[in-house]
Parts: C-alpha cells; sequence; structure tokens
C-alpha cells in the first residue's frame, strides 16, 4: 500500500487527508493496540497528511468510490472480449480508466465536465505543514463574456481580465491565490490564461505577441 500511495504522490503531490476504510492494509486501530502503526500510517504521518477512516459499519462513508467501482464492474461485464490473464486485464481497466476520467462527460460536475478536467482546474489541499497562513486561495465559476474578457473583484474593486474573443462565452473557473490568477475551461482543463493581477489597473491586457523587444545597446 506504501508504494502505491508513493506512486500517487509523484503524480498528484502530497494530498491533505486520505479517506479509506478500516481494512489492516490501511490502519492497524482496530487490531486491539498490536503491531502499532504500519507502513502506510508511518508514511502519513511522515508526510504531516491528516488519515481518515470511516466508522465501522457505515459503508456509506466511501460511497463515492463504491459506485465508481460499479460503474467499472458494469463496464468489464460488457466487454465483447473478456480477458483471460491479468495483463488482459489491466488493458481493460486502463482502457477504462482513460476513458472515464479523460473523455466521459460527467453528470454531477459543472458543465457536465470530465472528472480530469475538474480535478486539474481545483486548486489542491497541501498537508497541514506546508500551508501558507497568509495566502488567500479561492475559486470562482464565470462565463467568458461577448468580448473576451471575464471579470474578478479584490479589496472591493471590479477588474477586468482579457481573454480573447475567440473564447467568448466560455464556461471558466478561476483559480485565485492572493494575485495570482489562473483562469481555465471548465470543461476541458485548458489553461486560458494565467497571471499576476495588477490592483493597480481596472483592465488586465494580455500580453501583445507582436510587441517587438527595444533593439539591445
Amino acid at each position: 500500500m506504501r508504494a502505491t500511495f508513493r506512486a500517487a504522490v509523484a503524480v498528484h503531490g502530497v494530498p491533505a487527508s486520505t479517506l479509506t476504510d478500516n481494512g489492516m492494509v490501511f490502519t492497524t486501530r482496530l487490531a486491539g493496540g498490536r503491531g502499532g502503526r504500519n507502513a502506510f500510517e508511518h508514511e502519513l504521518r511522515r508526510l504531516h497528511v491528516q488519515q481518515k477512516n470511516s466508522t465501522p459499519n457505515h459503508p456509506t462513508t466511501c460511497g463515492k468510490v463504491e459506485r465508481f467501482q460499479q460503474t467499472m464492474k458494469n463496464w468489464l461485464r460488457a466487454q465483447p472480449h473478456q480477458p483471460t490473464t491479468l495483463a488482459a486485464l489491466q488493458a481493460l481497466l486502463d482502457r477504462f480508466c482513460d476513458a472515464y476520467n479523460h473523455h466521459r462527460p460527467h453528470r454531477s460536475l459543472p458543465h457536465r465536465a470530465t472528472p480530469a478536467a475538474a480535478y486539474a482546474a481545483s486548486p489542491k489541499a497541501l498537508p497541514s505543514g506546508s500551508r501558507d497562513a497568509d495566502t488567500h486561495a479561492r475559486v470562482r465559476h464565470d462565463r467568458i463574456d461577448p468580448s473576451g474578457v471575464v471579470t474578478l473583484r479584490v479589496n472591493g474593486r471590479l477588474h477586468h481580465i482579457g481573454i480573447g474573443r475567440t473564447h467568448a462565452r466560455t464556461h471558466v473557473i478561476l483559480l485565485v491565490d492572493d494575485l495570482h490568477v489562473r483562469i481555465v475551461n471548465a470543461i476541458t482543463g485548458e489553461l486560458l490564461r494565467e497571471l499576476i493581477l495588477d490592483p493597480t489597473r481596472d483592465y488586465q491586457p494580455q500580453a501583445n505577441p507582436n510587441k517587438t523587444k527595444p533593439p539591445n545597446p
């Protein structure tokens, strides 16, 4: 389990917390105090990750992953060619995860985004030991207006951020960390613009790609 967790951290970063059931691979807290923490629990403690476990006999706590597994099992049963080896089964599982996360619109997500797009567009919680208490992070869902602009209020003042007319009426997610702003397509997860907002200007213009640099002296 620790090796699997480390592989996930290498791809996605260290999470703020984990939520699992009470299997011995996750926790030894129901083992009568024998054996202390397992390797997974020691890893979470080392990384300052909060460990959360479902209450015994309350499986609904982990209902989201249970629902995912039901969808996966139904998809596997519907495949015309059933796997006969572990390698073939793994190949099917990889196909399912790719389709589910990157291509299949999700009805419960805003604008029927894919899970991967929603995940990429969301700010990530950090372990308690990694948080900066002085930053102000927030998320806004909006739509680019017909002129290619989206607005953002900072310190009581409304600022207009130019995105471009080609993205007019596109649903976006604004990830705001103090003055650092990222604007992401809510459907695809594409980063449309990233900037450090200038609080002295009402309009935040796009960089002009045709503007030439002054000649070297």
